[in-house]
C-alpha cells in the first residue's frame, strides 16, 4: 500500500502538468512561440473567428488578414498578459462594448485598422492606455464615434488617415476626422439640432392631421345640416295640411 503522501505528490504533479499544458496550449490554425510568454502567430489562416482556445499566458496576438467580422466582449477575458494585439486586415464590422477592458491594463499596442468599421460603443476602450489604430476603416462620422475619439490614444502615425466615409454632414465626407473636430466641429449638437428639426416636423404633420380631421368633421356636418334641412322642406307644411283637412270637413 502506498502512503498517502506519495498519492498525494503524485495528483499535484498531475494537476500542475494539467495547468501547463492548458497555459500553453496553443490553437491548431496557429503557431505559437515562447519568448518571455507567448507568442501566437495566426495571420493569413482564414480565421472568420478569433480562436476560443489561446495560451492563458499569450503576450503577442497576431491575427491580421483574416475574415473575422465580429469582437466579442469574451474574446480576450482570459489574456491578462497579453501586450500587443493585430486585428488589421479583417472584415470586422461590430465590437462589443467591453471588448478590451480585460487587457485595458497591460495593452501596448493594438491595431483595428483596414476593417469594415463605421462606428464603436463609446465605452470600447474603457481604460485603455495603448495607442490604437483606426485608419483606413469606412468611418460614419457623428456623435458616438466623436465621443469615442475623446476616451483613446490615437496612433500618431496614422492619426490623419482616419477619415469620414460618411458623415451626418456630406460636406466632411472625404475629410480626415481629427481635422473636423480640430476646426471645432461638433457632431453631437448637429445631432440634437437634427432630433429637434425632426420632432419639429413630426410635430408639424400631427398638427397637420388633425386640422385636417376637424376641417373634415365640420364640413361633413354641414352636408348633413344641409340635406336634413332639406328633407324638412321637402315635407308639406302644417298650414297646407290644415287647409285641406277644413275643407274636406265642409263638404261633409
Amino acid at each position: 500500500m502506498k502512503p498517502p503522501s506519495c498519492s498525494l505528490f503524485f495528483v499535484g504533479i498531475l494537476w500542475l502538468l494539467a495547468t501547463i499544458v492548458t497555459a500553453y496550449s496553443c490553437p491548431t490554425t496557429c503557431h505559437c512561440t515562447d519568448r518571455n510568454g507567448v507568442v501566437v502567430q495566426c495571420t493569413s489562416r482564414n480565421l472568420e473567428m478569433i480562436p476560443p482556445d489561446l495560451p492563458k499566458d499569450t503576450v503577442v496576438l497576431l491575427l491580421s488578414s483574416n475574415h473575422i467580422r465580429h469582437v466579442t466582449k469574451e474574446a480576450f477575458a482570459d489574456l491578462h498578459h497579453l501586450k500587443e494585439l493585430d486585428l488589421s486586415h479583417n472584415a470586422i464590422e461590430t465590437v462589443e462594448a467591453g471588448a478590451f477592458q480585460a487587457i485595458s491594463e497591460g495593452l501596448r499596442s493594438l491595431d483595428l485598422s483596414n476593417n469594415h468599421l463605421t462606428s464603436l460603443p463609446k465605452d470600447a476602450f474603457a481604460k485603455l492606455h495603448a495607442p490604437v489604430r483606426l485608419s483606413h476603416n469606412p468611418w460614419h462620422c457623428e456623435c458616438s464615434l466623436q465621443e469615442v475619439l475623446r476616451e483613446l490614444r490615437l496612433d500618431p502615425e496614422t492619426v490623419n488617415e482616419v477619415s469620414c466615409h460618411t458623415s451626418v454632414q456630406d460636406e466632411y465626407v472625404g475629410q480626415t476626422v481629427i481635422q473636423v473636430l480640430d476646426s471645432g466641429i461638433n457632431f453631437c449638437n448637429f445631432h440634437h439640432k437634427t432630433t429637434d428639426v425632426a420632432m419639429f416636423v413630426a410635430m408639424f404633420c400631427w398638427f397637420s392631421m388633425v386640422t385636417a380631421y376637424v376641417i373634415y368633421y365640420v364640413k361633413h356636418n354641414q352636408e348633413e345640416a344641409r340635406r336634413h334641412m332639406e328633407y324638412l322642406k321637402s315635407l308639406p307644411s302644417t298650414s297646407y295640411i290644415s287647409k285641406d283637412y277644413d275643407t274636406a270637413s265642409s263638404v261633409f
